[in-house]
Formats: C-alpha cells, sequence, structure tokens
C-alpha cells in the first residue's frame, strides 16, 4: 500500500485556513469541534494497533497522525492537492495520497482498517464510496465510519445546514447503508455530551452548539465567555454509547467485510 507523494508545496502554512469543510487544531474557537472529533479518534485507536489503516478523507492529517502512533501503517487520503500536501509536511509518520473516495487507489483486500471520520456526508455517491472501502479491505477487516447525525445537526430541515453536505443520514440510514454494501456485524453508537459539556452547555442557553452557530451566522465577536468555554473543551468531555441514538450528536458505525 505504497502511497503516491502529493506535488510538494512551498511555504505551507502551519494551520489549513478553516473553509466549513473541516476542522483543524489549533484554533481556540475551533477548539470544540476539534475535541468533537478527536474524541473518535481516541475511541478508535486501539482497534487500529498493529494494522494496516486507511484513512477515506484524512483532512488536516492529525486524525491519521494519532492513529499512526499504534497502527503499523496508515494511508491517508484526501482530494485536496494543498492538503494532501500539508500532511505529508506536518505529518512524516502518515504515507498520503490524492484520491478520488469512489475510486481508492489501493488493491483488493489491501487493508486491515478503513476509517472515514465526518466524511461520508459530503460524498455524492456514499454506497460507491463504502463499495470500495470493502473492495479494499480483507475478509473480516473493520470499518469505522462516523457522520454527523442529521435528526441532531439539521433537525426540521430536508437539507443538510451545512452547504457542503450532500447527504446527512439518522442513524437507521446510516446502519441501513453499511449493511447494504456487504459489511457485517454493524454496530452503531452515538456520540454524546458528557456531564463537564452538560454544564457548559447550561451556562449558554442550553446549547453551546448553538451558541457557537449563532456567532457564526452573525459573523459577530465571539463573547469572551463562549470563546473560554469552547477553548477549553477536552476529547473526555464527550461519550460514545450504544443507547439513545436519535440524540446522538455525531454517529459511528464500526462494521466487518464479510
Amino acid at each position: 500500500m505504497a502511497p503516491r507523494s502529493p506535488t510538494p508545496v512551498d511555504a505551507l502554512p502551519e494551520v489549513l485556513p478553516l473553509t466549513g469543510e473541516r476542522t483543524v487544531p489549533g484554533i481556540p474557537r475551533e477548539n470544540y469541534w476539534f475535541r468533537r472529533h478527536e474524541a473518535v479518534y481516541l475511541a478508535l485507536a486501539r482497534r487500529c494497533a498493529g494494522a494496516v489503516v486507511l484513512e477515506a478523507g484524512c483532512g488536516e492529517g492529525y486524525g491519521a497522525d494519532l492513529l499512526a502512533h499504534g497502527a503499523r501503517a496508515v494511508l491517508g487520503l484526501d482530494y485536496d492537492a494543498p492538503t494532501a500536501a500539508h500532511v505529508a509536511n506536518r505529518y512524516p509518520a502518515v504515507g498520503v495520497a490524492r484520491a478520488n473516495l469512489v475510486a481508492l487507489p489501493v488493491r483488493d483486500g489491501a487493508c486491515d482498517v478503513v476509517v472515514s471520520l465526518q466524511v461520508v456526508e459530503h460524498l455524492w455517491d456514499q454506497e460507491r464510496f463504502l463499495r470500495e472501502c470493502r473492495r479494499v479491505l480483507r475478509p473480516g477487516g473493520a470499518l469505522l465510519v462516523s457522520t454527523p447525525n442529521r435528526i441532531t445537526f439539521s433537525p426540521g430541515r430536508d437539507t443538510p445546514l451545512n452547504p457542503f453536505h450532500t447527504r446527512e443520514l439518522a442513524p437507521a440510514e446510516l446502519g441501513d447503508l453499511v449493511a447494504a454494501a456487504g459489511f457485517a456485524d454493524v454496530e452503531l453508537l452515538g456520540l454524546h455530551h458528557g456531564p463537564r459539556l452538560r454544564e457548559v452547555d447550561a451556562r449558554h442557553g442550553g446549547s453551546v452548539v448553538d451558541a457557537q452557530v449563532a456567532v457564526a451566522l452573525d459573523d459577530g465577536d465571539w463573547p469572551a465567555a463562549l470563546l473560554a468555554d469552547v477553548a477549553a473543551v477536552r476529547a473526555e468531555d464527550f461519550v460514545l454509547r450504544a443507547d439513545d441514538l436519535d440524540a446522538g450528536l455525531d454517529l459511528l458505525t464500526v462494521a466487518v467485510r464479510r
């Protein structure tokens, strides 16, 4: 699974610009979203220990780098050329290639684990993507996919709130999609706020997420108290649970290639 090196980019920024399409570490006002994603990577790291891992849609690369500390090898794929170059420059433990995720540049059965966090909602052909994930996994290999929960992320809407999302999924829809792509033992988990974040919610009108969205939509200054609370969020402030999936903020499916 040798990576194809992306074209070098001179003077790469240490921090990629925020576009709304990905999250990046090291930005206080972005910290809630970064930690929310990091919490899932940390939970999945043990499943990747000693494995050959493909991350489909690696974004800024922090997650692939986290997994690389315990995995045998990690290849991160991203369609955006500057992003792929940034990952290669900043995270030397991660192999990198630029790729279309519905045509993965990996041979059949080459991977032990395919990870794709907060990506499937961006894709037009989700079914084809999942079939490609199955193709590159060895029999018995693990698929680990997370996505925003449509019920809580875009409540009451026919179209996603995030303009970069093509189709968001509810728990049953995600499970059915993964099973239809040829995976077995499909397990669903929901990401929830833990006790400390529930206290933060209470300080900001019941939802720290809604408070952040309101600032972004108004394009105004961040209230000092909100920024302080967002900057202090930690990965351990989130919990993954198998119960009350409809109330989950994000969904995680763990499945096996049959």
